[in-house]
């Protein structure tokens, strides 16, 4: 492996795809390097070595510190980066993440991906922990995402989810059967949707189904639904879809979605539902303020 990733412990396959990681990265670093590193070739020597520090400018959860190091790897395998913290770590302004050094051009060229990724990743973890932080201890109410993410980028940001103690919905569309108000439109209700849905999918997915009101949920409960999302239902009518979920055997686990904020989450997890999907975990997520200083040695050779 390159040597610019080896003091990072990389996530496994099964945490992040290499082969996806890859396409991000070369898909990254050909859109900023196009043309080359114009300012970097006409003004630093070629001889010249940087030290740097990656360092918080604000709390943050971080989330990214193998992809910096991959990016640096791919740019020239001779700059190393040392992760001084782990993903997933909690940390306050002012602390030094990572280490980076190496041929000057190297790091030039490849901090500015470096630190869109970074700064990204820990963007989404760090609100990410906040929302499940706002779940009510003793509450088992998960927080997830949704297919609500930065096109190319969705296996970084749910990564990152991850790493702020979130949990992941489906990847794609074929990860599962999740019927929306438009499939029900087309189908010509709740009901019928999901006869279809247990008829034409394969036997080892779950169905879960999208209801806009009570109505609708009593008809998803009488389809046996696998897995019901109550979709922009307020308090009140969230309280009594629960009590009307508690008489039902065999009980469907209970999504709620649609613009939940944080000061609703303790709420609604207090109610027993069992998944908060909350799209702005990805899509309402600011990227985090982290600084690369560096420190250039080196003179022009003749």
């Amino acid at each position: 492996m390159a040597r610019g990733a080896m003091n990072v412990p990389l996530p496994s396959p099964a945490e992040l795809s290499p082969l996806e990681v890859a396409r991000i990265l070369d898909t990254a670093l050909a859109e900023d390097l196009a043309g080359g590193d114009l300012t970097t070739r006409a003004v630093v020597p070629p001889d010249a070595v940087a030290r740097g520090e990656f360092i918080t400018r604000e709390p943050l959860v971080v989330a990214g510190l193998a992809i910096a190091a991959l990016t640096f790897a791919r740019v020239d395998p001779r700059v190393t980066f040392t992760a001084l913290v782990a993903d997933g770590a909690q940390l306050e302004p002012r602390a030094v993440i990572a280490r980076v050094e190496g041929p000057a051009h190297g790091v030039l060229t490849g901090e500015r991906v470096a630190l869109n990724l970074l700064q990204r990743m820990s963007g989404v973890a760090t609100r990410t922990r906040d929302f499940v932080a706002a779940v009510p201890a003793g509450c088992a109410t998960r927080i997830t995402d949704t297919r609500k993410t930065t096109p190319g980028l969705r296996a970084l940001e749910r990564y990152a989810v991850r790493m702020g103690g979130g949990h992941n919905h489906r990847n794609d569309l074929g990860a599962g059967v999740l019927i929306k108000d438009n499939h029900v439109a087309v189908c010509g209700g709740v009901r019928a949707a999901i006869e279809r849905a247990r008829k034409n999918a394969p036997h080892t997915v779950r169905v879960e189904c999208e209801v806009d009101g009570l109505a609708q949920l009593d008809e998803a409960l009488a389809a046996g639904a696998d897995i019901i999302m109550l979709d922009n239902f307020d308090d009140a009518t969230t309280l009594v879809a629960m009590e009307r979920v508690a008489k039902h055997t065999p009980r469907p686990v209970i999504e709620v979605s649609g613009g939940v904020k944080l000061d609703r989450v303790a709420r609604v997890a207090a109610m027993g539902v069992d998944v908060i999907s909350v799209g702005s975990l990805t899509h309402g997520a600011r990227a985090i303020d982290i600084g690369l200083d560096l420190t250039i040695t080196g003179a022009w050779t003749t």
